[in-house]
């Protein structure tokens, strides 16, 4: 039981703070463009084009088996744009309603808070290291993807340490909290 408040404890923590830094920080835009020609892309963008699957699309294209792809893809990166493209066709975006993406986003810090509480708990130095080993926990959660993102897709690199930021301040917060309750519930 003890791990489980610690973990919710951390999960509100988290979510306060995803809150405020997408809401009244710069961090949660940091890094993200407006396309020159907006209007011209999105009427490029129809199912004709694009198709009517949402997804997570790479161009220019090239077969992943093909024993030559990278060969080909550097010979088409010269003479085309690269990149990739989340998308959602006509009718099928996420919607006007966050209800049920909160909840999911809350679902998802509370995993890791569990997993971060059940860590500390077994930690028998005090506030201090268990606060670190949470924020350590949060860093790597910053850093496993985005830091790869960067690196490999090319993401900004300001957009990657804000979001390394982003997830770097949930293990601090989080980090309080379980060390907190973690620490009460050990003197009870």
């Amino acid at each position: 039981m003890r791990i489980l408040i610690a973990g919710l404890l951390g999960a509100i923590a988290m979510f306060v703070w995803t809150a405020i830094a997408h809401m009244a920080t710069p961090l949660a835009y940091t890094g993200i463009s407006k396309m020159a020609n907006e209007k011209a892309v999105l009427a490029a963008m129809t199912t004709d084009n694009v198709g009517a699957k949402p997804g997570l699309y790479f161009y220019p294209w090239i077969d992943p088996k093909d024993s030559k792809g990278m060969e080909k893809y550097a010979a088409l990166a010269k003479v085309n744009p690269t990149g990739m493209l989340l998308y959602h066709p006509l009718g099928q975006s996420m919607g006007d309603d966050m209800t049920p993406m909160m909840i999911k986003e809350f679902l998802k810090q509370l995993a890791q808070a569990l997993i971060a509480a059940w860590i500390a708990s077994m930690i028998a130095m005090g506030f201090v290291t268990r606060a670190a080993a949470v924020t350590a926990i949060g860093f790597s959660a910053g850093i496993a993807t985005n830091m790869s993102y960067w690196n490999w897709y090319g993401f900004p690199l300001d957009y990657t340490l804000a979001q390394v930021t982003i997830e770097l301040v949930s293990g601090i917060v989080a980090g309080l909290a379980i060390a907190w309750w973690l620490g009460r519930g050990a003197k009870a």
